[in-house]
């Protein structure tokens, strides 16, 4: 049976995108298989963060609606063995999605073996969010340590709660893990960012990974890299954490601890 992760937020550039490729990928890489698709009609950006943006013939829209099938439009990644990408369309719009074609899809994903389906949802709270929402079973939903951030993530809760298919027809709620990105200790200690205890006491959900502010999620969409694969990064660590801890696993929450400058550098200043 496969498992519906919807990446959803209320803000836009909170990192979703990126998070939906480097999570895909990480769990293409521990064997499972893989889709992830970009819901983000009209501005689709998935395929650029994953390297095959000269892939894509036909995409999510034109499966939906009969245009091609399934075998045609999904493109199957180069790094991962277990990982596949179905590409929203950039000429049409939210509207060429419908809950019945967007089910229809999501099941023969799952007739074909996929073990995992990522949703990657555009941000706010039209048709798009929540078509990338409804057929959901867990959801990651990601937030920067900021105000507003947090403020748009609280509404998706209850859109959450309220709106998908689980919820609608009275079943066990979708299960909802916070991730915070762009995370920034040394930045919290100054009061410029919210800390991981303000942002619990708003959401009120499980925290299952902190990725850390890092020029490396530029760098690797600019290779068209999902970060995960930056080895040796920081980026790459925490999201192969988000993977485990996803899995079941237990692992220590890394990257969130103020480094203290050292000797030489408080005494010289400099970055």
């Amino acid at each position: 049976m496969a498992q519906i992760v919807v990446v959803t937020s209320g803000k836009g550039g909170v990192g979703k995108t990126t998070t939906s490729a480097s999570f895909a990928a990480g769990l293409a890489l521990k064997g499972f298989k893989t889709v992830v698709i970009d819901f983000d009609v009209g501005l689709r950006n998935l395929d650029l963060v994953m390297g095959c943006e000269r892939r894509v013939v036909y995409d999510f829209i034109n499966v939906i609606h009969n245009e091609a099938n399934l075998h045609q439009a999904l493109i199957k990644d180069k790094q991962c063995e277990n990982l596949y990408i179905l590409a929203a369309s950039q000429t049409r719009d939210k509207d060429a999605l419908t809950q019945e074609g967007v089910g229809r899809v999501l099941a023969e994903l799952a007739s074909m073996g996929f073990e995992y389906i990522v949703c990657d949802s555009p941000a706010g709270i039209e048709t798009g969010a929540l078509m990338a929402m409804h057929y959901a079973d867990e959801a990651l939903v990601v937030t920067n340590p900021e105000v507003s951030s947090v403020r748009d993530s609280d509404r998706i809760l209850g859109m959450l709660g309220s709106k998908t298919q689980r919820a609608i027809e009275g079943k066990e709620p979708v299960k909802e893990h916070l991730l915070i990105t762009r995370y920034n200790p040394n930045r919290v200690e100054d009061g410029q960012m919210l800390s991981l205890e303000d942002i619990h006491d708003i959401l009120r959900i499980g925290l299952i990974g902190v990725i850390p502010e890092s020029e490396t999620v530029l760098q690797a969409s600019n290779e068209g890299l999902p970060a995960i694969h930056k080895e040796g990064s920081d980026v790459s660590e925490a999201y192969k954490d988000l993977v485990d801890r996803f899995l079941g696993h237990e692992r220590p929450l890394r990257f969130v601890e103020a480094v203290k400058p050292g000797f030489f550098k408080r005494l010289f200043g400099g970055r």
